[in-house]
């Protein structure tokens, strides 16, 4: 039951992501949308419930699977990158390395903050 209701929270936020999507008009994917206002949400809140907590750690063992279509998508529109590749190999090199710095600031501000919680129990 504590999965399902993990569940029913992504499911919430999702939907509306794709609410705001459709009467903004935003040329973003309403998934994206959804786990913005997810993140700012958990944000004010402080903490994450241990229901969504359970349910995400479900899916992402599943995450390629979640991120597989959107990139096989791309091979279907391949001919309208035609005279783009140097766009779009700066764009995903860009976007990587953007993530892996994320990432790896998190990460460490994440170590940082149980080593400052450790020192003190």
């Amino acid at each position: 039951m504590v999965m399902l209701r993990g569940f029913l929270v992504l499911v919430v936020f999702f939907l509306l992501g794709e609410a705001l999507r459709l009467f903004a008009g935003l040329p973003v994917s309403g998934g994206v949308l959804g786990m913005i206002m997810v993140t700012f949400t958990l944000m004010l809140r402080g903490k994450v419930s241990d229901e969504l907590a359970e349910a995400s750690r479900g899916l992402i063992s599943v995450l390629v699977l979640l991120i597989t279509p959107g990139v096989v998508g791309v091979f279907f529109i391949v001919d309208q990158f035609s005279g783009y590749w140097t766009t779009v190999v700066v764009a995903l090199v860009v976007g990587t390395l953007l993530s892996v710095f994320t990432t790896l600031l998190l990460m460490k501000k994440a170590a940082d903050l149980s080593k400052e919680g450790g020192d003190h129990d």
